[in-house]
């Protein structure tokens, strides 16, 4: 019968589920010989590019630049739409054009007159009056808060408009929601994911944003920040182990390859970068920036995420495979590691395409309400800014799963933990034949012979391989002489 002590140690040494055993410190100092110069590169960019305060600008008026308050509905009044004068389109009576149908309705339909006061700003307490049309996408409720536009070179009257409504409540509401499923779930690691989280918004807003829109080249910029939120992100998420070192570097290789492809292609199809009102603005207000350049930013701050995943799963596959199997070299890690990443690659570079066709939905319908060609659809800027995005974004995915992995199986294998010596669990004495009879446990041992606690001793019985053992050690079992 085996003793509760043997079977605990044999279980406990052949089902071990913690944490992969660390690396030699030979490989360690390899991995910090990479990754430090290459921390210490993005450091020295972050305070080479740190940029000082926000270019000073006059206000155009336009879009989001301008002066904005807050304000609250008090009261809603239901008009005549004549009596308001809310019909901005003279009608012509033609019913069949959408210009006639909206004319027609604003003159005849029942408007909606809002008074809406000013709470926040100097002229905090003011009130002005917001005509709502029958068939305006945003109707207004008492009680509801409201964004207001200031324009003070405008007349009195017209000084305040209402320009969308305010969603704080419920967005810090989804916001708190998602923190509390995240630390629910992830525990501790979604302690420091949303940490992590923190982080990469903050270099965002506080680095990229301001460094390109005081001049410095968007590429170098991206480069530097998106190196900065994957290093902080993925060793504070993962821990500082020889593990997320490697995802950092397939990530990095990633990435690099990613800007390539981008900066190429971004050039060889002529994408300026500037195709909306948005990036219009942008352009006016700050010619000096360079627009195809800040295209190829956002492909690489909108890659970064996925490429994480990417790199962090199969560097943890690779490990696992190593633990399992400590006997696979890097060719059979890589096998089977690769097969994982061939079933995460499909799934990665479908979620990337939809997530790109998802934002371009509005786009995409009003091509196809023009019933254009696919042809003439993807050769529009608008459309062919997305196709690159999405397709140099993929290819950085996929390029990443192989490179992780061989990067991966190649440190583990190069790994060289000195070998444990053999130990073996003590036996308790045999029971059964008094002293002077044959060992049950080895048949042909002399009865009362090497009775010390030498190898093939009977009270030593021997055990599955302990002969093998016995033989390589140089020892040699006692026979009954003839």
């Amino acid at each position: 019968m085996t003793p509760p002590q043997q079977t605990h140690e044999a279980h406990g040494h052949s089902h071990s589920h913690g944490p992969a055993a660390p690396v030699s410190l030979h490989l360690r100092k390899v991995i910090a010989a990479v990754l430090i110069p290459f921390a210490a590169a993005v450091a020295v960019g972050l305070a080479l590019l740190w940029p000082g305060s926000t270019p000073a600008h006059e206000r155009t008026g336009v879009g989001f630049d301008r002066q904005t308050e807050q304000g609250q509905v008090v009261r809603i009044e239901r008009v005549d739409c004549k009596d308001v004068n809310a019909s901005q389109l003279p009608s012509t009576g033609d019913l069949t054009k959408p210009q006639g149908r909206e004319a027609q309705q604003a003159e005849t339909g029942e408007c909606k007159k809002a008074t809406v006061e000013v709470t926040t700003g100097k002229e905090k307490g003011r009130t002005f009056v917001e005509v709502v049309q029958p068939d305006a996408p945003r109707q207004f409720h008492v009680k509801q808060g409201v964004v207001v536009a200031y324009a003070p070179d405008a007349p009195r009257d017209l000084q305040y408009s209402v320009t969308d409504v305010d969603r704080k409540f419920p967005l810090t509401l989804l916001a708190g929601i998602f923190a509390l499923v995240v630390v629910v779930v992830g525990r501790m690691r979604g302690i420091m994911a949303l940490v992590a989280l923190i982080a990469s918004f903050a270099i965002l807003t506080l680095f990229i944003l301001p460094a390109i829109l005081e001049g410095s080249n968007p590429l170098i910029v991206a480069v530097v920040g998106a190196s900065a939120i994957m290093l902080i992100a993925l060793y504070l998420c993962h821990g500082l182990t020889a593990r997320t070192s490697v995802a950092v570097l397939g990530t990095l290789i990633s990435l690099l390859l990613i800007g390539l492809l981008g900066s190429v292609f971004i050039g060889w199809a002529s994408l300026t970068g500037n195709t909306d009102d948005n990036t219009g603005l942008i352009h006016g207000l700050y010619p000096e920036i360079d627009m195809s350049g800040l295209l190829l930013a956002g492909v690489i701050i909108g890659s970064l995420g996925v490429l994480d995943d990417v790199t962090v799963t199969q560097t943890s596959a690779v490990w696992e495979l190593r633990q399992a199997d400590p006997s696979m070299g890097p060719r059979a890690l890589y096998r089977a590691a690769i097969r994982i990443g061939r079933d995460h690659i499909a799934s990665v570079v479908n979620t990337l395409v939809l997530a790109y066709a998802g934002a371009a939905l509005p786009l995409l319908l009003l091509f196809s309400i023009a019933q254009s060609s696919m042809g003439t659809v993807a050769n529009s800027e608008l459309v062919a800014e997305e196709i690159v995005r999405t397709l140099v974004g993929s290819i950085g995915l996929v390029a990443s799963v192989p490179v992780t992995t061989a990067l991966a199986a190649l440190v583990v294998s190069a790994d060289r933990q000195a070998p444990e010596a053999p130990t073996m669990a003590p036996y308790p004495a045999p029971t059964g034949p008094g002293p002077g009879s044959a060992s049950p446990y080895e048949p042909d041992s002399v009865p009362g012979e090497g009775s010390g606690p030498g190898l093939g001793s009977a009270a030593s019985p021997s055990v599955p391989g302990q002969n093998a053992l016995t033989r390589k050690l140089g020892g040699r079992g006692r026979r009954r002489k003839k």
